[in-house]
């Protein structure tokens, strides 16, 4: 494959794939809207539950994005995929279930961080709720592992737009509340969650039945086979790991702006924000390169395994830099959307270079992790994201009481530079070992006949 065509060929996966997290995003602001109109102690608990439930998921999507470079390599092998796919159910039901426990103990969560009373008490069963979107989201994600992996992205993106879609319709007639309708409040968003859970996993699973190369075969989990599952762990595990410490780190970096100041806190979060829309751009080129990856590595071919990690590293750079260009040239009325503050909006503007320089260094960071992954070494990713991320939570207060809020995103763009270069070598130490671990090319004798003596 030429670079030409590895870089096309990882736009047209990429693409759908953000469109997806981008609805999602948008259909996730709708409903922080509605329930902020229906009442602020509903958008409090909201919040609240929100701050275990987006870990969460990302966790089980990180633990489950393991599955892909096992699946990539079979696409056209339906009785070497179907051991996989089981398997990853089966680790999805693992991963989901201790991440949907952990969002139904967020009333005891919250009352250890001292979250108020009032507050708390507002939840109900909303965790519950959630927790069972957990669940679902982990049955999705099996299949949506494996749909990319196979080069089905177009119907994954078909999948989440009707689960959106479902969210922010139940969203507006069950927490809006229009003309004599009641508003539900946090029932009402409990509802739309698990609905668009529902639906999104039931078409992801549907599609991977009807459309793929399992199609007529029973896509059943059956019993569990331990060796696989660790097998996809010990790739998957680490990931989730790599996500839960930034996440962790990213909490710190917020408790440090705010310690400066209100504003300081709610320009943090706004930029937070912006780069987030952007970064998911990034996400979506990594996820279209493990196949890629996977495959090539199965051939031992390092040439082309470094070729289209460079193809998706410039499909990131690409898409990183018209979505800046886009934020700096519409600053305006991008920031207008998050605030009517005209001194807080200046702050934000004033940030924007170094919020667009942690996208970049973030965007690098992420191509080269995903590149790892295909490898299916993500243990590298775990340690160096340990190490930089470690060392960032440890000095975020101190930089940010020296140098405020430039500082701390700046210390941010560091500790991801120095995560791109030192999983940048990892990625080449391990593409070096694999080079090495090819089994040497049979030759032929004078006769024309395979020659097998050693030499």
């Amino acid at each position: 494959m030429s670079d030409r065509s590895a870089f096309m060929t990882i736009v047209r996966a990429a693409a759908p794939l953000y469109m997806t997290t981008i609805a999602a995003s948008a259909g996730s602001l709708v409903q922080t809207a509605l329930l902020g109109r229906h009442a602020t102690a509903s958008l409090a608990a909201f919040a609240v539950t929100l701050a275990v439930f987006a870990p969460a998921t990302a966790t089980v999507a990180g633990a489950l994005r393991g599955v892909m470079p096992f699946v990539a390599p079979h696409k056209d092998d339906p009785e070497a995929l179907l051991p996989l796919v089981r398997s990853g159910m089966w680790l999805a039901f693992a991963v989901g279930g201790v991440c949907a426990a952990a969002v139904t103990a967020v009333p005891l969560i919250g009352g250890m961080w001292g979250v108020p009373r009032t507050t708390l008490d507002q939840l109900g069963a909303f965790p519950f709720m959630l927790a069972g979107s957990v669940l679902l989201i982990a049955v999705g994600s099996s299949a949506t592992s494996v749909l990319v992996a196979l080069g089905h992205s177009a119907q994954v993106m078909r999948s989440g737009l009707f689960g959106t879609a479902a969210s922010v319709t139940l969203s507006l007639l069950l927490v809006g509340g229009p003309g004599p309708l009641p508003s539900w409040g946090l029932t009402g968003a409990g509802v739309a969650m698990l609905s668009s859970g529902l639906i999104s996993a039931s078409l992801n699973q549907r599609a991977l039945r009807r459309s793929t190369v399992l199609a007529g075969r029973r896509i059943r989990p059956g019993r569990p086979d331990p060796r696989q599952m660790l097998r996809l762990a010990r790739v998957g595990i680490p990931l989730a790991g790599t996500v839960l410490v930034k996440f962790s780190v990213l909490g710190v970096l917020t408790f440090a702006a705010a310690r400066l100041s209100t504003d300081s806190a709610a320009v943090h979060n706004v930029s937070e924000s912006l780069v987030n829309v952007i970064f998911t751009a990034a996400v979506a080129v990594g996820q279209a390169t493990v196949p890629l990856i996977a495959g090539y590595a199965e051939e031992h071919d390092t040439a082309r395994i470094r070729s289209s990690v460079w193809a998706g590293t410039r499909v990131a750079l690409c898409a990183v830099a018209v979505l800046g260009a886009v934020l700096l040239v519409l600053r305006g009325p991008v920031v207008g959307l998050f605030t009517t503050d005209p001194a807080l909006g200046g702050e934000v503007t004033r940030l924007l270079p170094l919020v667009l320089a942690v996208v970049v260094t973030d965007a690098l960071q992420a191509v080269v992790g995903f590149a790892l992954i295909g490898l299916k070494r993500t243990g590298p990713s775990l340690v160096w994201t340990v190490v930089w991320f470690g060392a960032l939570a440890a000095l975020a207060v101190p930089i940010a009481d020296a140098g405020g809020l430039t500082g701390l995103w700046a210390a941010l763009a560091c500790a991801n530079l120095l995560q791109a270069a030192s999983k940048l070598v990892s990625f080449l130490r391990q593409g070096t070992r694999l080079g090495a671990a090819a089994p040497a090319p049979a030759s032929t004798a004078g006769d024309g006949r395979l020659d097998t003596h050693r030499r």
